[in-house]
C-alpha cells in the first residue's frame, strides 16, 4: 500500500512539472509576440475561382488545328434504334433515361451508340474512297521489333528443345530401369531352375527318387494333349502313325476275317501272272535289295590307321 501511494505522488509531481514547462513555453511565446488571438487551428481561406474567358479562348486558338474530317474521325450522334424494343412492341424515345445501375441496359446503350457511329461513318469513308477492310496479306506493325521477337522465338525453341531432351532422357532412364529389372528377374529365374535341376539330379544319384522332373517335359506335353477335348483333337486330325495303320489294317467295320477269300475274290483272276506263278519271269538280280557296303573298321584299327599317317 505504501508503494502505491508513493507511485501516485510521483505521477502527480511529473504532471505538474510538464504543465509548468508548457505554461512557461506559452508565456515565452506570448512575450515574443508569437501568440495571436483567434482559433487554435487556422482555417484555410476559400480559393477564388478565376474564369478567364479571353485567356481560355486564346489558349484554344493556339493549339487548335483546322484539319479535314478524315484526319479527325470524330462523330457525335445519338444511339441507334433499339431493335429488341421494336421486336417487343415497346416505344422508346431518344431522350429516355438509362438506369446506370443496370449493367445490361448500360452496355446495350453503348452498343447502340457505336452502331449509330458505324452507320454514319461508313458512307463517309466510302465516299472518300478510303478502304474499310484490311487486306488478307496485311501485317500490322508490332510494338516490338523483329529482332526482339526473333530472340524470343529462339529462346522459346531452346526451352522446348530442352524440355524434349529432358522427357526423352526420363523415358530412357525408365526403360533402362525396367529392362534391368526384367534382366534380373530372368537371371533369378534361371538360377532357380538350375538349382532345382541340380538338386533333382543329386537326389536321383543318391537313389532318393526314381525319376527326373525336368526330363518329363515331353510326357507332360503328351498328357496335356490327351487332356484336350476330343473336338479339338478331331480338328487337328490324326497323326502320321495313325494314318499309316489305318491304311495298312483298315479303319472301322469288321476286323476278324477281313483277309479271307470270298467267292468273288476266288473267281477274280485278273491279277494272275503265269510267268510269275511258274517261275519263268526270272529274278531281278540286285533289285530291291540293299547293297551291303564295306564294314567299318573297329576303334583300335582306326586308331592305328590314324597313327600311321
Amino acid at each position: 500500500m505504501v508503494e502505491v501511494e508513493e507511485d501516485s505522488q510521483l505521477g502527480f509531481e511529473s504532471e505538474e512539472e510538464d504543465s509548468e514547462l508548457s505554461d512557461g513555453e506559452l508565456e515565452a511565446a506570448f512575450e515574443k509576440g508569437l501568440l495571436k488571438p483567434g482559433l487554435n487551428v487556422p482555417q484555410e481561406e476559400p480559393k477564388k475561382a478565376v474564369n478567364n474567358v479571353d485567356g481560355l479562348k486564346q489558349c484554344l486558338a493556339d493549339f487548335k488545328k483546322t484539319l479535314p474530317w478524315v484526319e479527325r474521325l470524330d462523330l457525335t450522334n445519338v444511339p441507334a434504334a433499339d431493335i429488341v424494343a421494336k421486336a417487343e412492341g415497346r416505344q422508346i424515345t431518344p431522350g429516355e433515361e438509362i438506369n446506370a445501375e443496370d449493367d445490361f441496359q448500360r452496355e446495350m446503350y453503348f452498343y447502340r451508340q457505336a452502331q449509330a457511329t458505324v452507320l454514319e461513318a461508313l458512307p463517309k469513308l466510302l465516299k472518300l474512297q478510303i478502304p474499310t477492310r484490311r487486306p488478307e496479306d496485311y501485317f500490322a506493325e508490332m510494338a516490338k521489333t523483329d529482332q526482339h521477337m526473333q530472340k524470343i522465338r529462339q529462346k522459346l525453341i531452346l526451352k522446348q528443345t530442352a524440355m524434349e531432351k529432358s522427357e526423352k532422357a526420363k523415358k530412357l532412364r525408365e526403360q533402362r530401369k525396367y529392362g534391368k529389372k526384367v534382366q534380373v528377374e530372368v537371371l533369378q529365374k534361371r538360377q532357380k531352375e538350375k538349382k532345382a535341376m541340380m538338386s533333382a539330379v543329386k537326389k536321383y544319384q543318391k537313389g532318393m527318387t526314381d525319376k527326373l522332373d525336368f526330363l518329363e517335359g515331353d510326357q507332360e506335353k503328351g498328357k496335356k494333349d490327351s487332356a484336350m477335348p476330343k473336338t479339338q483333337m478331331n480338328k487337328r486330325g490324326p497323326n502320321a502313325k495313325r494314318k499309316f495303320k489305318d491304311q495298312k489294317f483298315g479303319f472301322g467295320g469288321k476286323k476278324k476275317g477281313s483277309k479271307w477269300n470270298t467267292k468273288e475274290s476266288f473267281n477274280d483272276v485278273s491279277g494272275f501272272r503265269a510267268k510269275v506263278a511258274h517261275g519263268k519271269g526270272g529274278k531281278q538280280s540286285g533289285k530291291g535289295k540293299k547293297q551291303k557296303g564295306s564294314k567299318r573298321p573297329g576303334k583300335e584299327a582306326r586308331r592305328k590307321m590314324k597313327g600311321r599317317k
